[in-house]
């Protein structure tokens, strides 16, 4: 089963934030443009959940 999270990222706060996710087994399966505030990025990611 899959875990997914979303965040709404700065466009100078992004690099690191999606490093430190990946490192917490978090992957990248979607960016798009904050265009409710005009800048910024809309992150989606998942990861594999164990139960």
């Amino acid at each position: 089963m899959k875990e997914y999270k979303v965040e709404v990222l700065g466009v100078k706060e992004s690099e690191a934030r999606m490093n430190a996710l990946a490192r917490e087994g978090w992957r990248v399966v979607a960016t798009s443009p904050n265009i409710a505030v005009g800048h910024g990025v809309v992150v989606t990611f998942e990861r594999e959940k164990d139960f």
